[in-house]
This record gives C-alpha cells, structure tokens and sequence, in this order.
C-alpha cells in the first residue's frame, strides 16, 4: 500500500476547535498516519495540554513542535511544507473536523491523475466547494449525519473537477508540483487563505489542476480569512482573479454534484456496524 500523506495540522489559538479537530483526526484517519501539529507560538496552557494528552493516547504516527517566536502564518507554513520535501501534505486548519474517509479519498484522487497538484474535499464553509450551497456558510453534520454524509460520497462517482483555487479547510498538496511552484509567497501574504490562492494559480499556470475531491468532506466552523492588504495583493498580481471567482460562484458549475450528493444522501441507509471501511 502506497504511505499515505502526511497531515499537517497549523495550531492555532482556539482551544476547543483544536480538541475537536484531533479527536476527529481521531476517528477518521487510518491508523499510523503521520500526523504534524505546527505551532507558530500560537498555543497556549491549556492548548498545550489538550495537544500533550491527545499525543499520549494517538494510535497516529504524530509530533508537535514549537517555535519560541512567531513568524507569521504564511512563513511558518512553507517553513514546514519545505521541510517534508517533495512528499505529498495534507494541510488540514486546526478548527476543522474531518469526516471519515477524507484522507484515503483525497489520496485516490492524487492517484487517479498524476496533473492533479491540489485536491480540496467538499465543506459546509468551503466557498466554492461548499455543500450543500455554494459560497454559503451551513452548519457541519455531526455523529449519525456525518457519517451518513461519508457513507453518501463513497457512492459519488469521482470526477474531480476543477476548482479556481484550494481552499483553506482541508487541501492535499503534491509535493512535486508545490516545490516546482516555488512554495508560499510569504513576502506577499499574511494569511494561509491568500497564500493558498496564490499558490494555486501559480500551480494552474504551470499545467496543474485544483480540483475538487468530491467524495471526501471535511467540515469547519467558518471560511478562512486574508489578512489586511492580502486581497488587494492578489488583485495586483492576478487581475482576473475576483472576476473569476465572482463568475464561478455566480455559475456554480458544481450544481450537478451538489444534486447527485444530494440525492445519495437521501437513500443512505442506517449506520454501518464497522467504520474501519471509511478509513
């Protein structure tokens, strides 16, 4: 079996979405995937001991470091995506709560196209790849719901299409290609949310796709934000990029799926008795 990704999880300063995020890690990941908590200094008392007791308990491969000082979100992401290499990362935010599944799924649509360079997985709070509407914030599934939603997109029929851009809630990144773009702009960027956009389309303009990983869902609390002056440096760099963006959210081209995923969910049956299959 090919190793899987490694998960890289960028700690942030809400404890309770922290918790809730590795317990669904937890759950939802294969056993003895390597996981990555990265703290830019963002953690604090009771954070540190919530990422202390999970590590002592994960049956993940899992490490957390710590920088003394902060660097900046940006800076601190390429710093670690750099240090894994060319291996393909799976860049998961610290309030989101996978469902199960999503890292097995993300990783067969790696596998199913080689030019595939990001693949971002359906979210209640993922702009364009938002479910069950797009660009609207809807609230994320929970116990039974959440895993009917898993059991319904392993039925989806995988056809990646493509996006404008990754976004921020979950994103498996090639290695390969995320070196050959060069990594993150952190002189230009403060916040992952840009960051990631721009990466994007300097990955699109090198011949690799954004996709959507329509079998796999991960759920948050809210959509990403920039940070002062990121939107305004993305326009200066990429003048088509909010008309793009405007028009594909206005288009919705994703409408099919949303109604098959829709319809799939509709005819789910109960709850099986073994998750293991989801993983």
């Amino acid at each position: 079996m090919t190793e899987l990704p490694i998960v890289v999880v960028p700690v942030g300063v809400d404890d309770d979405a922290l918790d809730a995020c590795l317990a669904a890690l937890d759950l939802c990941t294969p056993p003895g995937a390597r996981v990555w908590l990265a703290d830019d200094a963002q953690a604090g008392p009771r954070g540190y001991a919530i990422i202390e007791r999970w590590l002592a308990r994960t049956a993940l491969r899992a490490d957390y470091s710590r920088r003394q000082r902060s660097i900046g979100e940006v800076a601190h992401l390429d710093e670690v995506l750099g240090a894994c290499g060319e291996a393909d990362v799976a860049v998961l935010a610290a309030d989101a709560v996978p469902a199960p599944g999503w890292l097995s799924r993300l990783c067969a649509c790696f596998a199913a196209d080689g030019a595939i360079a990001t693949a971002t997985p359906w979210c209640n709070a993922g702009e364009a790849a938002a479910w069950p509407r797009i660009g609207e914030i809807a609230p994320h599934p929970d116990g039974d719901d959440a895993d009917r939603l898993a059991r319904a997109l392993a039925q989806m029929p995988a056809a990646h299409p493509e996006l404008p851009a990754a976004v921020g809630h979950a994103v498996l990144l090639r290695g390969k290609a995320r070196r050959r773009a060069g990594g993150l702009d952190a002189a230009s960027y403060g916040s992952w949310y840009a960051a990631l956009t721009d990466l994007s389309l300097r990955l699109a303009g090198l011949g690799w796709r954004n996709v959507l990983c329509d079998t796999a869902y991960v759920a948050r609390g809210g959509e990403g934000r920039p940070c002062d002056g990121d939107m305004e440096a993305l326009a200066a760099r990429w003048p088509d990029w909010h008309p793009r963006l405007a028009h594909f959210l206005m288009q919705d081209p994703l409408r099919g799926l949303r109604e098959q995923l829709a319809e799939r969910l509709e005819r789910v049956g109960p709850p099986e008795p073994q998750r293991d299959f989801f993983l």
